[in-house]
């Protein structure tokens, strides 16, 4: 998979050199560049925006630095991976389509992301028409219904969730498949040792008998109904409309 990130704060991706990402690309399954949007301007002051035609507060990102970031990062991918390939662009943006991990599931079988961090107000709305009249696949991507400063923190987010479902990047594939939304539901409460532990407070906590019976289809079985009441109790919403009489 590439990703390809242009944002104006190159410094705020470099967590994606840690842990399970670093690794990934370091083993070659994931080719991440990071851009700097300043690199398409042409001024002394390197101007990205400007005010917002109408009048308002804040400040709009300009058109022109987009414009020639994407042609240069297509231009860039497709001199690596062939001339038919297309990127998925994603702008991270609060009035996008919210996402989850159904949609991490379906990035993470792309070959290609280009991610748009914008800041300030926002980014003139003649670069999304560009885009599409180029014939780009262009998403917008909320992470939840509250406003940031910019879409770095997003990328950070939708990337982890992506890019961890990349084959061989997480080591145990079968723990991808009993975690929280794996399956619609939320995990279950998980245990380590010690099988009783005394809290700092005095009181003596057990783990569940179940886990340590070693009936693994008793404990599988158990766990699910643990998912099932957890979901229920915080996010009733994922199992849907109660059932209707009649």
């Amino acid at each position: 998979m590439r990703i390809d990130v242009l944002t104006i704060f190159p410094e705020y991706l470099a967590p994606l050199e840690l842990s399970l990402l670093g690794k990934a690309r370091r083993q070659g399954l994931v080719d991440l560049h990071v851009h700097d949007l300043r690199d398409w301007t042409h001024d002394r002051h390197r101007t990205v925006d400007d005010s917002p035609l109408g009048g308002g507060a804040g400040m709009v990102m300009k058109p022109e630095p987009w414009a020639e970031a994407f042609a240069a990062v297509r231009a860039a991918g497709r001199a690596e991976m062939g001339e038919q390939a297309q990127p998925l662009v994603v702008f991270p943006n609060p009035a996008g389509a919210p996402f989850a991990q159904a949609t991490a599931q379906a990035w993470s079988e792309r070959e290609w992301i280009v991610f748009a961090c914008g800041r300030y107000e926002g980014i003139d709305e003649r670069v999304y028409e560009h885009l599409d009249a180029e014939g780009y696949e262009v998403a917008l991507a909320s992470l939840g219904d509250y406003v940031l400063n910019g879409g770095e923190v997003a990328v950070l987010a939708i990337t982890e969730a992506v890019v961890r479902l990349v084959p061989g990047v997480v080591g145990n594939a079968e723990s991808l498949r009993e975690e929280s939304h794996a399956e619609g539901l939320l995990e279950y409460p998980l245990y380590t040792r010690p099988a009783a532990w005394t809290d700092p407070a005095g009181t003596l906590r057990e783990v569940p008998p179940i886990l340590l019976s070693g009936d693994h289809a008793k404990i599988a079985a158990w766990r699910r109904e643990r998912s099932l009441e957890r979901t229920a109790e915080r996010r009733p919403d994922l199992l849907g409309p109660a059932p209707t009489e009649g």
